[in-house]
Formats: structure tokens, C-alpha cells, sequence
């Protein structure tokens, strides 16, 4: 795909669990923006199942994650980024794969389940809480990721 790193590939969830997701035992990173309260809160309530090490990365830090994910063309400003194997998902993909690889642990999860495992939902809903996001960030007076990575 254009823009992306060298080994790298974005990844549409396609309605199912491709075999990167689905296997045992997968180490998984999460890039989100730690400024932003909606995307706090997510990330600390979200529960994957236990054959999955869910690592989280806060955008704002910045490291060879995020500096891979911007490389791959992906913009943090348009929704988080799951990086499983050499695969990235990104926004409504993203929380879509999250909510197939999730635990229903808690009622979060199972709502977060309920909704997200729908392929569909996910892209009509992400749009959504992305606008909630940006106007959050406006409210609170933060800077987008974008933003702050120029300053």
C-alpha cells in the first residue's frame, strides 16, 4: 500500500479475524492519544483475551512506534492504530479488531463487543467518536497529535 514502511501492511478487519489476529499467544501494541480523555478512558477499560499482551502507547510520547506508524502513512489524528504481527489497523479497523480479540470481563467489554464486532457499526460509529475527540481536544484546549509532533 502507498506510504507504507518497508514490511509493513494496513490492514482492513474484512467482517472476520485474519490469521494474524487469531493466533495464540500474540503480543499487540495500541497507539492512542494520551491527551485526549475519551481515548484515556478506552484504552484503560478495553480487556483482550489473555492469549493476547496488550501493550499501550501514548502518540504524545512519540518512540519507534509511533515514528513506524507515521512512516506507514497512518494519521494518529485519525484514530488509534492496533499493531499485531507486521499488521496495523487503524481507526474503525482498529477498535473493530479490538472488540473480536476483547474479554467479556465487564459490562465496558461486552457493550464494546456488542457494538464493535460489527464491521459495519464500527465504520458507521468511529467517524462519530472521532468528532467527539477533535471537539473535546478544542474544548480542553489541547493540540491534535499532528499539532504537537510540529511544534
Amino acid at each position: 500500500m502507498r506510504g507504507m514502511a518497508p514490511g509493513m501492511t494496513e490492514t482492513r478487519a474484512s467482517g472476520h479475524v485474519d490469521a494474524a489476529v487469531a493466533g495464540a499467544d500474540q503480543q499487540a501494541w495500541l497507539v492512542y492519544d494520551g491527551d485526549c480523555p475519551f481515548c484515556r478512558r478506552y484504552v484503560q477499560y478495553v480487556r483482550v483475551r489473555q492469549s493476547v499482551s496488550l501493550r499501550l502507547v501514548n502518540a504524545r510520547d512519540g518512540g519507534a512506534l509511533v515514528d513506524e506508524v507515521r512512516r506507514a502513512g497512518l494519521d494518529l489524528d485519525g484514530g488509534m492504530v492496533l499493531k499485531m504481527g507486521d499488521r496495523l489497523y487503524h481507526g474503525a479497523d482498529c477498535i473493530h479488531v479490538l472488540a473480536l480479540l476483547g474479554s467479556p470481563s465487564d459490562a465496558f467489554n461486552r457493550v464494546n463487543a456488542a457494538i464493535f464486532r460489527s464491521e459495519r457499526l464500527s465504520r458507521l460509529l468511529y467517524p462519530v467518536l472521532r468528532a467527539g475527540r477533535n471537539a473535546t481536544l478544542r474544548l480542553l484546549g489541547r493540540s491534535k497529535v499532528g499539532a504537537a509532533e510540529a511544534d
